[in-house]
């Protein structure tokens, strides 16, 4: 799967197999970098997968350098969902039947504990450890011979070394007879590997949760479409679908591509996309979104977007790309996993000799050189980051947050100043009525007048007076004789009356004395509303003022990132009173006033410069040039591309306060990430120095491994209980 990109580079995506730890990443990147063209390659242990950026790209030749790694690699269906590695159907039959085999092993140390002296003859221990060992043990000698054809290591080798010279010691314990009752090894060797298998297959299941919120997203693309062609309709595969088609979107179904309704109307459920749980109204001229639910009517809509340049498909690529990106931090495990494997083998010979020259017992030396070789899992390591970045920006994206990439995840968490654009951003982008001030009669009649003077205007401010009409449930006298006055306002005749509507100039052109309210006019303009007048003839009714009205979610959102230690900035090119007067009403701490898009790039460098981490939040078109300049641009709407490609993170709705959401999961999962850090490297530089002085067994190390791996994951995944809001609370 190749898409192009600028300047004739390409990214490629592989399914890579064989991959057991954070060293068999590094050796697959190391691998593809050599090939000609090649210019970056990136390995998620999580999703076994790898993308690869160049030049000029040929798949067979980078399949080829990951086969001579000693893995195997395919190019991925184009709508495969990224899930963690398969295997075989018969696994948990596999497990079964080691643990079956094995737990007779473990019987006479169990008997023991309780003061029974049982052992079973060495002949049985054999046979029943012989097939753990060599067939439900086989993977590992398959991935070690492997990494040892490329002159490398990996955990299996660790694994293959220490449970092999277990048996190995075992078998010439037995057979050497080198004195009666000998102790014999089987039962290390064989709880080893069924350990290892067990944790290895809890760990596979709990990363495949770790990728359903794209399962999810896929899930909602229907297979069919009904199109309406030359009067007939007809059910057809959705990859048949055209841009133009008309398509029958009936009641209960998923709407097959992205459109505008053409006919009918109805209410989507757009819950998967947006995160917003209440049904969105669709009329003729409204967008529909690939994937949401049909409501109750019967809708027909034109495709202006099919396949991968859905709303859907561009969501799922922006989930993909964040779960298959490096956090920086990454960079440390990386440097790490490079030398891991052979320092551990070079421990665990250092072990053998020093125990064997200290006490002569080979045996015994040999034991804790296997201990060492099974503790030493670099799985943790590996799956440390990848994991939380993917449970991290699932559940995100089931929220309507969209983060592009995990260096997008970890510069959002260290945010200390938010600027804000102020219209369509805090406030809602359009004017709504604000005050109705009559200078005779009421508020209801003034109001009344005025929306009947401007019945089926477009006018933006006419939209405004009709909504504050009908949310006031009234019914409008007709009007007659409606004449627009060009920059003025307009003229139309109501029960009678000879009604005019409009700005000052309007007025005074036809002598209407505006001096009862002059002056609550002039207070409404300093504080940027707009003001019209009504007057009957050339007497004065009143005044109607209006403002972009605040996103009742806004205030809400500046107080929850003062509550979390962020400063606040807006930025406008409105007047300084009307900016003001919003960020009075929210509480913002730095206003900056009659800005042009180059200002608000300029003001966030200048923060920046003082050393603050800044976040700038926009629409993703005319703040593109501030949202390049921020630390990490926060697109505002409803996913367009120019707002995914300018911003580190798209807010899928409206809604401020999904920002201060996206911080607290940016937070939490950052946290995850560096428990997870914590937990992997202490698993190993706790467990390496017992298991080399001898104070861990084999078969407790084997444990300690399997559970080092599934700990991650499954820290990992408490982040899936995270809920929009819960930002101030404790981490999840």
């Amino acid at each position: 799967m190749t898409t192009m990109t600028m300047q004739d580079a390409a990214e490629t995506t592989l399914e890579v197999g064989g991959m057991t730890c954070a060293s068999c990443a590094g050796r697959v990147e190391k691998a593809l970098r050599a090939v000609p063209g090649v210019q970056g390659a990136t390995v998620n242990l999580a999703t076994e997968k790898v993308l690869i950026t160049g030049a000029a790209l040929d798949p067979a030749q980078l399949i080829a350098a990951v086969e001579r790694a000693g893995y195997s690699a395919n190019a991925p269906a184009e709508v495969a969902a990224p899930v963690a590695p398969r295997r075989g159907l018969s696994e948990p039959m596999e497990i079964a039947i080691a643990a079956a085999l094995t737990i007779p092993l473990l019987a006479p140390m169990l008997l023991a504990a309780a003061g029974i002296d049982w052992m079973l003859p060495a002949w049985i221990q054999w046979l029943l450890a012989t097939p753990v060992q060599f067939w439900i043990g086989a993977r590992f000698y398959r991935s070690a011979w492997k990494a040892l054809l490329a002159r490398s290591g990996n955990m299996d080798l660790l694994v293959a070394l220490g449970t092999s010279a277990a048996y190995g010691l075992s078998l010439y314990q037995w057979l050497g007879q080198q004195h009666h009752g000998a102790h014999l090894y089987f039962e290390a060797s064989a709880v080893v590997i069924t350990l290892v298998r067990l944790g290895k297959w809890l760990e596979t299941r709990a990363k495949r949760q770790t990728t359903e919120a794209i399962r999810a997203l896929q899930s909602l693309r229907p297979e069919t479409a009904r199109v309406r062609r030359n009067g007939v309709e007809s059910d057809i595969p959705i990859s048949k679908l055209k841009v133009g088609d008309e398509v029958v979107i009936r009641p209960g179904e998923r709407i097959p591509m992205d459109g505008d309704v053409i006919e009918g109307a109805s209410h989507a459920d757009e819950s998967m996309l947006t995160g917003e749980s209440l049904p969105v109204s669709k009329t003729v001229g409204a967008r529909v979104i690939g994937g949401a639910v049909n409501g109750e009517g019967l809708l027909l809509a034109r495709a202006s977007a099919i396949g991968a340049e859905t709303v859907l498909a561009r969501i799922i690529r922006a989930v993909e790309d964040a779960q298959a990106a490096k956090a920086p931090i990454q960079r440390l495990v990386d440097k790490v996993s490079a030398v891991f494997v052979p320092a551990i083998v070079l421990i665990a010979l250092v072990t053998f000799i020093g125990w064997w020259l200290a006490n002569g017992d080979w045996s015994a030396a040999l034991l804790n050189a296997v201990a060492v070789l099974v503790i030493a899992c670099p799985c943790a390591l590996g799956l440390a980051t990848p994991t939380a970045i993917m449970a991290g920006t699932g559940v995100a994206a089931r929220y309507g947050i969209l983060i592009k990439d995990a260096e997008a995840l970890e510069l959002l968490h260290g945010v200390t100043v938010v600027a804000f654009d102020k219209t369509g951003t805090l406030t809602a982008g359009k004017p709504r009525l604000t005050a109705t001030v009559p200078a005779h009669g009421d508020q209801h009649t003034l109001l009344a007048l005025a929306a009947a003077v401007q019945q089926g205007s477009e006018h933006p401010l006419a939209r405004a007076v009709g909504d504050a009409a009908r949310e006031a449930g009234m019914t409008l006298a007709p009007a007659v004789g409606t004449r627009a006055l060009a920059g003025l306002g307009v003229a139309a005749t109501v029960d009678g009356r000879a009604l005019l509507l409009g700005n000052a100039a309007l007025m005074r052109q036809h002598g209407v004395d505006l001096a009862a309210l002059a002056v609550q006019g002039q207070a409404r303009e300093a504080a940027g509303e707009t003001v019209s007048w009504l007057a009957d003839g050339t007497r004065l009714l009143g005044m109607l003022a209006f403002g972009d009205a605040l996103k009742p979610e806004s205030r809400q959102a500046v107080e929850r990132l003062h509550a979390a230690g962020i400063r606040t900035v807006m930025l406008s090119g409105d007047n300084p009173g009307s900016a003001r007067h919003i960020a009075d009403q929210l509480g913002i701490d730095e206003v900056h006033a009659q800005v042009l898009p180059e200002g608000k790039a300029a003001i966030i460098a200048a923060l920046r410069a003082k050393g603050e981490r800044v976040a700038m939040v926009g629409d993703g078109i005319n703040d593109a040039p501030a949202l390049a300049a921020a630390d990490i641009g926060v697109a505002m709407g409803s996913g367009t591309d120019v707002a995914m490609h300018t911003a580190g993170v798209t807010l899928m709705r409206g809604d401020p306060r999904l920002l201060v959401d996206a911080i607290d999961i940016s937070r939490r999962t950052y946290s995850k990430i560096r428990q997870n850090l914590f937990w992997a490297f202490v698993f190993n530089v706790i467990g390496v120095p017992l298991a080399a002085f001898g104070l861990l067994n084999p078969m407790i190390a084997g444990a300690a491994m399997a559970f080092s791996s599934v700990s991650v994951v499954s820290n990992a995944l408490l982040l899936k209980r995270w809920v929009a809001g819960s930002a101030g609370g404790d981490a999840a």
